[in-house]
């Protein structure tokens, strides 16, 4: 019996003995091998970003709301962690809005005219992936406040006025990274903000009104 008890304590001895040299080798075959896992480690620090864009939208009932045209310019950001980064961005555009010459009948308007508008924003972006790409492609989601200043317009000879506006958005997008420190990003924002009409009839009266941007850029990681 005492022989069959030490034999049996050899062989789990060299069972586990086996098992243990093993491990390392199954290990290795489970998941993807390093060199063909289709996640990758997204660069921390700092990027640089130009972006180029599309303002879409109506301009408001009565279409004197900037909107429609080019927007270009730039962004900086910095990833804190690995889902959370943040940026800052500004961006410049010549955009239309209408001239109405009554605010009762809105088919009394000229127009389009030109009206430039700077945007300044902040953002919080959430990287979907976390700090990894898969198969370089790193998607988002975000929202941005920002303020949106507007040029006057000579041709406009009622009360409005643009002004300066705050603006909320909420963002969706993606990055694909060319390398290590270069990728692409396409972004598409919902623009949110308050047009303030002229007085009708001694009553004041205002719109909510949403806008469509979408915009791409290149850009560039680096640490400081």
């Amino acid at each position: 019996m005492l022989r069959r008890e030490q034999k049996l304590g050899r062989s789990l001895a060299a069972t586990l003995a086996l098992y243990a040299l093993a491990a390392p080798a199954l290990m290795g075959q489970v998941g993807y091998p390093p060199d063909n896992s289709p996640f990758r480690d997204i660069r921390k620090g700092h990027s640089l970003t130009a972006v180029a864009g599309y303002f879409g939208g109506s301009g408001g009932r009565f279409g004197i709301g900037p909107h429609n045209g080019m927007v270009y310019g730039g962004r900086y950001d910095i990833r804190t962690g690995g889902t959370v980064q943040f940026g800052l961005s500004v961006s410049h555009g010549s955009l239309e809005r209408f001239v109405v010459d009554s605010f009762v009948a809105t088919t009394l308007r000229s127009g389009p005219v030109t009206q430039s508008v700077t945007f300044a924003d902040i953002s919080v972006q959430f990287n979907i992936t976390g700090g990894k790409s898969w198969h370089r492609l790193a998607p988002f989601i975000g929202a941005v406040v920002g303020l949106a200043f507007a040029s006057d317009t000579p041709q406009d000879i009622t009360r409005y006025e643009f002004g300066n506006e705050l603006y909320l958005a909420p963002t969706a997008g993606f990055r694909f990274f060319l390398s290590d420190r270069l990728h692409l990003k396409s972004e598409i924002r919902g623009v949110f903000w308050k047009l303030d009409y002229p007085a009708i009839a001694g009553n004041d009266f205002s719109e909510w009104i949403a806008s469509p941007w979408v915009h791409v850029g290149l850009g560039y990681s680096f640490s400081l």
